[in-house]
């Protein structure tokens, strides 16, 4: 697999094809971070610009703001650039995505901004646009001159809270093009134009002027009529809508941040026999490197010194931590868990396998289409018909009546009535109140683009370590010899592991404590790397660990206590062997516990008609064991599988035709989260899987999942609802405005019912439960 680092250009290469003339042409690839854009049209736009460029061929991402672009060796990247800028964006190469230290703040802190400039916009116009509604729609509050007072709060709402509006139409202007900024500036600019008109030389700045109320367009009392409050309650409408979609996106791409972070930031290396401290980033392959209990292993490497076990769950979903030796190999982020290890670096930045994950979830990212927002689609075309609709009916009226005031304020009605309010406010009011809901029962919700999926989801994938299990070693069981009690076994084993570092006895001596108390103190202690440990408890030797270590003390294993160490290890469970006396006297049952809720929260996913599938990293009969005991068909078992096989597994359940939710945990779940159509990540798992994920489950309660699809469903659906009505409503009141039925002051008033009504209709998500 070749990958492009972010920021700069790498050829493919180049490759011979048997039986043709000289190589296949090399081509070049980017990535290019975008600016401007304001609705996924804006991304089609761009999209369409760089592919008519010969050569080229361009995905441009408006989720994560970037265009990934192959092109042929005779087009620049200055050449990209001057393309997207001659659209009305603005294009960079981004800088690589660099690990902080340690003391550091995180980089998407540092790119933050001190302040929100948009939010700031939203909260001036609507201090100053408060008081202009309240004057303009209630007459017992119109005092003398009020209508002045509303003019100077108005302009600055239309000129300062509606700047990105005006910017972005403008833009769109100069290119021939028309979007949901373009009504929206048309609008409020109608609107308060129509009112400066009014004002200055109309009969609405005289004293004591008050809103006479009429249902359709006169020529009596057009020119005493003012429109400041559809102005400027628009203007805050549309920011407000903007700002929610905002937030929703300001966190993407972070899961390559958070892979990034979890890698070592410095290291021990071995230079004349001592050890020196370096930053991770100045590793060379060949590099020797000391990993002490507890740390990091900075790199891939091989272990050339010591032994130790190594937990490796975050990288491979494998429960059990693995027992590592001399000529081992080990995988950088891994944490060692046992003795002190040197490590030679076979591997180093971008070749690592932790730097090979982060670009497998960047491409599953980019590779993944941006679902275009219904509100973007329906604008591409009710925007230009609008404007059309306004432009006839000027001309219209002109024509049959001679009266440039009732056709200008018919097509004024036609704009303001057609001012996409509803539309903007659809898909964010549904998500905020969506997400609130889902935020009190755990469930994150990232944005509107993840819900189009849930609708058609049929099948969901399910890590098992840390999602259907607890990811915890424990205790499952202890079988003991003829004469020996548990209590005898567990006081004796838990003592003697209890000096331990590894997770395994950790479990025992855990599971010991908890039934007995104190444990007594074990003498001699020692640690066999890989086979187990052996100590003295009053006065006896006692040995726990693997069969073949108790063999070497002459602690043979009885028929009965070896019949129960095979079927538990035929049921996927880890087995101890305890021995004394001259003999081996028990055997300890360790496994990875499945979470209390997980068969239920399976049941529930049929339930909604969806197949589970299990996935994971660890061995065949673990997994099988597993899946028996939660209810899931052992013919939709994945086991064994590494990262890169976790995506692999996904893609060929899509090519199945299958829509495929993932729910999963660790960094191994990160790229196959990302692949997945709708990604549910758990949120007592890591950083770069929540990242990923396009759903996080908060609680780590896998019945969330089924909880999660249900009001992602149920969003979408009210979604759909609001922007049904909003285009619905324009349809019906479009024609009644245009035939001078409607005056603007009514048309500002339906407006806002509309407004009204997809806010009510989106509180209804306020009463959603869990099942």
């Amino acid at each position: 697999m070749s990958t492009s680092t972010s920021g700069s250009t790498s050829p493919d290469a180049a490759t011979a094809i048997a039986g043709q003339e000289g190589p296949t042409p090399v081509r070049e690839r980017v990535e290019l971070q975008i600016g401007g854009m304001t609705c996924a049209a804006c991304a089609a736009r761009i999209e369409k610009k760089l592919n008519r460029m010969t050569g080229v061929e361009a995905t441009v991402n408006y989720a994560t703001e970037k265009a990934r672009v192959e092109f042929a060796p005779d087009v620049t990247v200055a050449d990209l650039i001057a393309t997207v800028e001659n659209t009305g964006y603005t294009a960079e190469l981004p800088p690589p995505p660099v690990p902080v230290a340690a003391d550091e703040a995180p980089a998407d802190a540092a790119r933050a901004p001190a302040t929100d400039p948009l939010l700031d916009r939203l909260l001036v116009s609507a201090v100053l646009s408060l008081p202009v509604v309240l004057w303009s729609m209630v007459p017992a509050l119109q005092f003398t001159n009020w209508q002045w007072l509303a003019f100077a709060l108005t302009g600055p709402v239309v000129v300062y809270g509606g700047l990105p509006f005006h910017r972005a139409a403008w833009t769109n202007l100069k290119h021939g093009a028309a979007t949901m900024d373009t009504l929206v500036s048309l609008g409020t600019l109608a609107a308060f134009g129509w009112s400066f008109w009014a004002l200055f030389w109309g009969d609405a700045g005289m004293p004591g002027m008050r809103h006479e109320f009429s249902f359709s367009v006169g020529d009596a009392d057009a020119s005493s009529m003012l429109y400041l409050e559809t102005a400027s309650a628009v203007t805050v409408l549309i920011l407000l809508g903007r700002y929610l979609e905002a937030r929703s996106k300001r966190r993407a791409g972070a899961a390559l941040h958070a892979l990034l972070d979890l890698g070592a930031k410095d290291v021990a290396v071995l230079q004349g026999g001592r050890e020196v401290r370096l930053p991770v980033d100045r590793l060379t392959v060949g590099t020797r490197f000391v990993v002490r209990p507890g740390e990091k292993i900075a790199t891939d490497g091989v272990v050339v010194e010591g032994a130790s076990a190594v937990d490796a769950s975050m990288l491979t979903g494998e429960s059990v931590p693995v027992e590592v030796a001399v000529g081992d190999t080990v995988t950088g982020a891994t944490v060692n868990a046992g003795g002190r290890l040197v490590v030679e670096a076979t591997r180093v930045g971008a070749d690592t396998r932790l730097a090979r994950m982060a670009a497998l979830v960047e491409e599953a990212q980019n590779g993944k289409a941006a679902a275009q927002r219904l509100a973007d689609r329906i604008s591409a075309v009710f925007v230009p018909v609008v404007i059309l609709i306004a432009l006839g009916t000027l001309v219209g009226w002109l024509l049959t009546t001679d009266s440039a005031t009732e056709a200008f304020t018919a097509a004024v009605a036609v704009l303001i009535i057609a001012c996409p309010c509803a539309l903007g406010l659809a898909t964010p009011t549904a998500l905020m109140v969506g997400t609130g809901r889902g935020a009190q029962l755990g469930i994150l919700i990232k944005g509107p683009e993840v819900l189009e999926n849930t609708r058609r989801v049929d099948t969901v994938v399910l890590d098992k370590t840390g999602t259907v299990t607890t990811g915890r070693m424990t205790l499952h069981g202890v079988r003991t010899a003829e004469g020996v009690t548990e209590e005898e076994a567990l006081r004796l084993a838990g003592a003697v592991e209890h000096a331990s570092e590894h997770p395994i006895a950790a479990a025992i001596a855990t599971a010991a404590a908890d039934r007995l108390g104190t444990l007594p103190a074990v003498e001699g202690f020692e640690n066999v790397p890989g086979l187990g440990v052996r100590g003295v408890v009053d006065g006896r030797t006692v040995v726990a660990g693997r069969e073949s270590l108790l063999a070497e003390h002459g602690l043979p294993l009885p028929a009965a206590l070896a019949g129960a160490r095979r079927a538990a290890e035929a049921a996927g469970r880890t087995t101890v062997v305890v021995g004394w006396d001259g003999a081996a006297r028990a055997v300890l049952e360790v496994a990875d516990a499945v979470k209390p809720t997980s068969a239920e929260a399976i049941a529930e996913l049929r339930a909604l008609g969806l197949t589970p599938v299990l996935l994971t990293g660890d061995n065949r009969a673990v997994a099988e064991a597993v899946a028996a005991e939660v209810g899931i068909d052992p013919a939709q078992v994945y086991a064994e599988v590494l990262p890169e096989d976790k995506v692999a597994a996904v893609e060929t359940l899509q090519a199945e035709g299958r829509v495929v939710a993932m729910v999963g945990d660790g960094v191994n779940d990160a790229a196959a989260l990302a692949q997945a159509d709708l990604g549910l990540a758990m949120g007592t798992g890591t950083d770069a899987a929540i990242e990923a994920g396009d759903l996080t489950l908060v609680r780590g309660d896998l019945r969330s999942a089924a909880d999660a699809i249900r009001l992602s469903r149920r969003t979408l659906g009210t979604i759909k609802g609001n922007l049904c009505w909003a285009f619905g409503y324009n349809v019906a009141a479009i024609p009644l405005a245009a035939a001078g039925l409607l005056n603007p002051m009514i048309a500002g008033a339906t407006m806002a019912f509309s407004s009204v009504f997809v806010l009510t209709n989106s509180l209804r998500l306020r009463r959603f439960r869990s099942a």
